[in-house]
């Protein structure tokens, strides 16, 4: 989601992720400075957010499973064009962005589905059910 921006929103021509295109010209997602893999962390929200109104709190504890993250050079790019930072770690670095004015355009570091058992899922991954509900058309009635 952060490629996506950075190349059809910002017009970063060659805008790619370091995993998978480590010598791209322009890297959009780069390797951490610390891997965060099988690492739990306090996630805090900002308030205002859809992250923050679908946790119902000020902070979470999520697992991650990551070595990559958004690069710091195109962070207030990004945020400009309407990416927002709704979740940060104890640094202040971007854990969950969102898109405002989207059904659910919402992006997460973590593995929400680590946390989701059957009958409690995630509080991402029910916000996201609830949109697509929101979004599914309403059946033809016959006449």
């Amino acid at each position: 989601m952060i490629v996506e921006i950075a190349r059809h929103v910002l017009g970063i021509e060659g805008a790619d992720h370091a995993e998978t295109s480590p010598h791209a010209p322009r890297l959009a997602i780069v390797p951490l400075a610390c891997s965060l893999e099988a690492q739990t962390h306090a996630v805090r929200l900002r308030p205002g957010t859809r992250a923050a109104a679908l946790y119902g709190a000020a902070e979470a504890v999520e697992e991650y499973w990551c070595n990559y993250g958004v690069n710091p050079e195109y962070r207030a790019a990004l945020e400009g064009a309407g990416l927002a930072t709704s979740g940060v770690d104890a640094d202040g670095e971007p854990r969950i962005v969102e898109l405002g004015g989207h059904p659910f355009f919402v992006g997460a570091l973590f593995l929400p589905q680590k946390r989701s058992a059957p009958g409690r899922p995630h509080p991402l991954l029910a916000g996201f059910a609830a949109a697509v509900g929101a979004a599914r058309p309403e059946p033809a009635r016959a006449r």
